[in-house]
């Protein structure tokens, strides 16, 4: 799942995913209050469900970190082997600290998703 309000982002990033063939499906949100219903509606889309997601920040709304809150609230059957990676352009080192302060966000990356990336994020957590 991609959660970005940016189309081109979310263009690009779907090619690299695709160009690499690792999903069967791959849902995009364009807002976090879209992809936390669409997580909470598992039932309705169990074969959608995703096993990764990439989070931007900055989003208007509910941003990233608004968007972690309500995760973490869900209930666990709704959250369970799904790997949440922050994908954004922030620079700012204040913002990857407070991502490691979510124990259950996986990884922190930069912008744009390459395929070495996605490769090493793949490795890592989908042995």
């Amino acid at each position: 799942m991609l959660v970005d309000d940016n189309n081109d982002d979310n263009f690009f990033h779907e090619r690299v995913i695709r160009k690499i063939d690792c999903a069967d499906a791959i849902v995009v949100k364009q807002t976090a209050k879209e992809a936390i219903e669409f997580l909470k509606q598992k039932e309705q889309h169990a074969d959608l469900h995703p096993e990764l997601i990439f989070l931007d920040i900055n989003m208007p709304g509910m941003n990233g970190w608004e968007f972690l809150q309500e995760y973490e609230n869900l209930d666990p059957s709704l959250k369970a082997r799904i790997v949440v990676v922050m994908l954004t352009t922030s620079e700012n080192t204040d913002d990857k600290v407070k991502a490691e302060s979510y124990g259950f966000l996986a990884d922190f990356k930069n912008k744009p998703l390459t395929k070495e990336m996605l490769t090493e994020v793949l490795e890592k957590f989908f042995p």
